[in-house]
């Protein structure tokens, strides 16, 4: 069994999400004591956003490259491979202005590629990407009950993760962080309590 994280806020220790990834792994692993832990954090190793030269390593088959795109494949590649190898995966979400941040969307960039994630076929899209839990740990300085049109994060999120096929993503959330130090714990505390039945 492989467990992914993927940690995205760049807050450090004041982070939120990552105490709440954190706190996932800690109750996986102790679940599962033999699977393998891969970690990658978005914030302080950074996925450059997708050029042409990226997205043609990632988009196109490899005897299509050139010298440029194929010594850029590896890399691009490792990304996609990493998260296709995983049976879990763990992913720290906090919300920044509405949405997720850019680096985490440059990683999602990297796990959507026609072909391999999804497909189209019979006129609509097909998500190849199933089979796999994913595990969100979503993090929000207010509150954002279902259908606040202001949420480009969860949604943004349940979206992308359908379509490739994950329809059944489980998110643990702490809201109203930004509310003041007694809130911000309380919602720490709810949020574990939640993956502590998981």
């Amino acid at each position: 069994m492989q467990i992914l994280r993927i940690d995205s806020a760049t807050t450090g220790e004041a982070s939120v999400s990552r105490v709440l990834t954190q706190a996932i792994v800690d109750h996986l692993t102790a679940q599962h004591p033999e699977a393998t832990l891969v970690e990658r954090d978005l914030a302080t190793d950074p996925l450059a956003h997708i050029d042409p030269v990226t997205t043609a390593a990632i988009r196109t088959p490899q005897d299509m490259h050139d010298e440029t795109v194929a010594a850029a494949f590896p890399a691009e590649r490792a990304v996609l491979d990493e998260f296709l190898a995983s049976d879990v995966v763990v992913i720290g979400a906090p919300m920044y202005n509405f949405t997720i941040p850019s680096q985490l969307k440059a990683w999602i960039d990297r796990i959507a590629v026609p072909g391999v994630t999804f497909t189209y076929k019979d006129g609509g899209p097909q998500g190849l990407a199933g089979g796999r839990r994913v595990i969100v740990a979503s993090s929000r300085g207010g509150a954002y009950e279902d259908g606040n049109p202001a949420d480009h994060q969860e949604t943004l999120l349940r979206l992308v993760l359908g379509f490739i096929g994950i329809d059944d993503p489980v998110f643990i959330r702490a809201e109203k962080i930004g509310f003041g130090p007694k809130v911000r714990d309380q919602a720490i505390a709810d949020a574990k309590a939640e993956i502590a039945q998981l």
